[in-house]
């Protein structure tokens, strides 16, 4: 299950309020905080595709950048026989393991494209 909104190229993350009996939003991928609110699906939708279109307009009519900026870096933590296990893999390679962690993100995003 994917409580995930598209439109255009921008993606909403999905979270219902059982408290205020509300669906609510936020868009990720940008650089601020820009959320939204619908009382049903379509109510929320419709919301999601408004502060999209008026985030991006907003952003293009004071030339500020729209999508959040990435470093290329970042930290994770897996079990250490998997930390162990690609380090292992990475030296058999001849490759860092930052190369190995990259190939198989590259990989996995490719073959999650495809589905």
């Amino acid at each position: 299950m994917k409580d995930v909104l598209k439109y255009k190229e921008y993606l909403g993350t999905v979270h219902y309020s059982a408290e205020d009996e509300v669906f609510y939003g936020k868009i990720e991928g940008v650089e601020d905080l820009v959320s939204f609110e619908g009382s049903d699906v379509k109510e929320l939708k419709e919301a999601f595709h408004e502060a999209v279109d008026d985030y991006v307009e907003l952003c293009e009519s004071t030339g500020k950048t729209i999508e959040k900026t990435y470093k290329g870096s970042f930290n994770i933590r897996i079990k250490p026989e998997i930390h162990r296990s690609a380090a292992r893999k990475s030296v058999e390679l001849g490759i860092s393991l930052n190369q190995l962690v990259e190939k198989a993100m590259q990989e996995f995003l490719s073959a999650d494209l495809e589905a």
